[in-house]
């Protein structure tokens, strides 16, 4: 065999991964240093812990309570209050404000910052308790949320009077219609008409009676035959029964839609406020042109409601009318006045309520010497007595 001169051994793999290799951490440390002397020759950089601290920046939520921040610039201000003061904004625009400072830097800010923003909106929006960093904060913040929670200005319990169609200003009995119908004791049409010179009949009356006074549910109904159960005036008629305002017919009758006359409108006020009947009611009952025709049963009574001042007699006050049929107006002026009787409603001035007559005053006495007629006498005097001198 021929000898051969030795080959010239084969190039190793591992001798040129290490020459890579040692390329490859030379540029990495070179990187690494000159990142380092980057952050360290920028002290506004995010990456200084000591920039994160800084007035520049909105202080972060980790911040202890103890430790005593700067007071903020005026160019962060406006981000600060908005994230304190509005507790009830959406996360959305807490977060909004911090995404502008970003751009700011030479450099887009390492993912290892934006924790810090989201941070923020996991505090419940109902929180109001200011960042404890955020000193002088608070004062804006009660008196912020003050419109939210300060109740409105309290308004009027009794609502405005209904303007009916048919009830003009100049009305005698507007005054009384406007205060019962802003308290629901009586109420109109739907066509926005009162009808005042409409008749009430029973069952109508009863359901006024048991809107304008304050009665107890009947505990024992009567059963009248002309009376359903199913009446939508059932319960009032009973209320007014039990109440002693109205009282039934012979035979077990209620008459629910016979019309109620004036007299049984005043003596029924009278029944049920029980009101007693003054010593002398014909010497009050003299007001009346008309006494006459007041019934013998209600004489007590319509003396009794005059002396205290149910009556309202339109046009004259000297004119009961006793056995008229009631209109609507002048029921609603008589329910008026016994309220007023009762302290729930103030009196209303009207030339139409009837006042109690003041009694007689005593004629002075005469002298007996004065008595006869003065003659004169020889010398053409008067003398006193008529006896000449």
């Amino acid at each position: 065999m021929t000898n051969r001169p030795p080959s010239e051994p084969e190039s190793s793999q591992k001798t040129a991964l290490g020459f890579d290799e040692f390329i490859a951490i030379l540029v990495a440390f070179t990187t690494i240093g000159a990142i380092l002397f980057w952050s360290l020759s920028r002290r506004d950089s995010s990456w200084n812990l000591n920039g994160l601290l800084s007035p520049s920046s909105t202080p972060s939520p980790s911040v202890q309570p103890n430790q005593v921040l700067p007071s903020p610039t005026p160019k962060v201000e406006p981000n600060a209050v908005p994230n304190n003061v509005l507790p009830y904004s959406p996360p959305e625009a807490v977060v909004e404000p911090r995404t502008p400072s970003f751009p700011t830097n030479s450099r887009t800010p390492s993912p290892a910052l934006l924790p810090s923003a989201k941070v923020i909106p996991t505090q419940s929006p109902q929180i109001q308790t200011p960042v404890p960093s955020s000193t002088g904060l608070e004062p804006l913040i009660t008196s912020s949320a003050l419109p939210l929670v300060t109740p409105a200005k309290q308004k009027s319990i009794i609502p405005p009077p209904i303007a009916f169609n048919d009830v003009p200003n100049n009305f005698w009995g507007r005054r009384f219609i406007d205060v019962l119908s802003s308290r629901s004791i009586l109420k109109g049409f739907p066509d926005y008409s009162f009808r005042p010179n409409q008749p009430v009949n029973r069952a109508e009356f009863a359901a006024i009676l048991q809107k304008a006074f304050d009665q107890e549910p009947s505990k024992t109904a009567i059963a009248f035959q002309d009376v359903p159960a199913k009446f939508w005036a059932t319960p009032a008629i009973d209320q007014a029964i039990s109440a002693k305002f109205l009282k039934g017919y012979p035979k077990k009758t209620f008459k629910p839609q016979q019309n109620i006359s004036r007299v049984q409108v005043l003596v029924a006020l009278v029944s049920g406020l029980d009101l007693k009947a003054p010593t002398s009611p014909n010497q009050i009952l003299s007001v009346y042109k008309d006494a006459k025709d007041i019934p013998t049963y209600a004489i007590g009574k319509i003396a009794a409601a005059t002396a205290n001042g149910l009556v309202v007699n339109y046009p004259n006050p000297q004119i009961l009318a006793p056995n008229k049929v009631a209109s609507r107006a002048e029921v609603a002026a008589m329910i008026h006045q016994a309220l007023v009787k009762r302290g729930k409603l103030e009196a209303i001035p009207s030339q139409n309520i009837v006042r109690r007559p003041s009694p007689p005053q005593a004629s002075p006495k005469i002298s007996p010497e004065f008595s006869q007629t003065p003659k004169p006498n020889s010398k053409g005097r008067l003398s006193a007595g008529g006896s000449s001198q």
